[in-house]
Parts: structure tokens; sequence; C-alpha cells
């Protein structure tokens, strides 16, 4: 009883709508868990699992009120066969020195985020982001995280990693947008062998719309499974290149 006492305390709320940030004209609406504070990896994992992700220290999955296109997608690492271009990638970037760290700022991280959010998301907001709203974003939680770089002569690529009882979590990757190759590629690639030096059967990416440009590559790494209607099942190629469901 004393192990599952954590759980007894966790709450959960809808927030209010905003508007999504993914598809155009459409509304969203977060359901949180809460407090944050209690969210540590075992209670975070079990929420992984459904469909939770976190920003910061803020645990949350979509909960809108019409749509149900966030599917949210992961690697079964064992399975995984990459593509002739993913080999690519990997061989182009097989030099790059990594270094893992414990989530501290760096002000070199931060100024390679703002390059990469300026050309990669110009006016979604993220680029505006100041020292502060970047710590509360990537260098905040309760979970077992950690920062990821990865260098030749100087910084190209970092990636912010949670580990979970029954894989990884795929928080977020940012890069050197003047750098040849496909270095976003590259961090997916290397996150899954990780897990495989873990022990560790799954990659989790967060989400997935069909819709959106921005998560297409999601759908390049198969197989790859999909959280639909409470359950976790492989996706087909109607389900990642067929036409585009109406909303629920």
């Amino acid at each position: 009883m004393q192990k599952d006492y954590p759980f007894a305390l966790i709450q959960f709320y809808a927030t209010a709508p905003y508007a999504c940030s993914y598809l155009p004209n459409r509304e969203a609406r977060s359901q949180v868990a809460t407090p944050g504070h209690l969210i540590d990896t075992p209670i975070y994992s079990e929420l992984v699992r459904n469909g939770f992700r976190r920003s910061g220290v803020f645990t949350y999955r979509p909960h809108c009120d019409a749509c149900r296109a966030c599917i949210p997608v992961r690697i079964p690492c064992q399975d995984f066969r990459p593509t002739r271009s993913q080999r690519r990638a990997s061989n182009h970037h097989e030099s790059l020195q990594v270094t893992e760290l414990p989530l501290v700022f760096f002000e070199e991280h931060y100024q390679l985020y703002q390059r990469y959010q300026a050309r990669r998301h110009a006016g979604c907001g993220m680029d505006q982001d100041n020292r502060e709203q970047y710590g509360q974003f990537l260098l905040q939680g309760h979970v077992d995280s950690r920062l990821v770089e990865f260098r030749d002569d100087q910084l190209r690529m970092v990636c912010v990693i949670d580990r979970l009882t029954d894989g990884l979590s795929s928080v977020y990757t940012f890069y050197d947008p003047d750098y040849a190759g496909s270095l976003g590629t590259f961090g997916v690639l290397w996150q899954i062998e990780t897990c495989l030096r873990l022990g560790l059967p799954h990659l989790y990416l967060g989400y997935w719309i069909r819709e959106s440009r921005k998560m297409a590559y999601k759908g390049r790494f198969r197989p790859l499974e999909g959280r639909i209607e409470g359950t976790w099942r492989l996706l087909t190629d109607d389900d990642l290149t067929g036409p585009v469901p109406p909303a629920a």
C-alpha cells in the first residue's frame, strides 16, 4: 500500500481552451497531472504509457473537446530497422563526440537553442524564449533526465531525454541549422541505440499528428506504435499515410 500511496495523491485537471500550437484555427485543451513534485520516475513512466508528456515540471496530455489528432507514439527498439537514408545519416555523424550532462544551464546550449528556434520555428513564440523560459522548458523536472550534447570542433546538437522504467522519452532536440546532414534523424537513431544498449524496449517520441508537416519525420521510423483509444498498437501504412480522418 505504501508503494502505491503517491499514485493516490496525483490529481488531474483540464485547462481552459487555448490556440492549438500544431494545427491552424483549432482550439486545444490539456489534461494536467499534479502536484508535480510527487511525479517521480516510476509515476511519470506510468503516465507516459498512458499518453502523457512533460514540459518542464508540467505533465500533460491532449484533452481537446473536438479533436483526436494528437497520437502518442513510440518505437519498439528491438524491431526497428533503419532505412537507407537513416543509415546514411548515422554514418555521416558517427564521428560526433557525445557527452551526457545533468540538467544545468550552459550559455552555449542556449545560444544554439536560439539559433535553432529562429531558423526552424520562427514566429511560433519559442523563438523569443529568454534564458528563464528556456530553463523552465528544458532544465526543470523531478524525473531521471539528462542533457546529451554532440560536438566536433563546436557544439552541433543537444538532446534532452528522460529515462523511464520501460524506455527513454525524447523530450526535445535542437541543433545547428547550418550543419550539413540530418542531425535530427541522427539524434533519434542515437536514442534508439541507447535504448538497446540499456535494455530498454521503447523510445517514446511524444505526439504525432498526421496533418502536421513538422511531425512527419516521426512516421519515417518503422515500426511505430501509437496509443489509440487507450491501447498501444502498430501503426500501419494507412494510419501513417492514408487519408486524414475527420476530427473526432
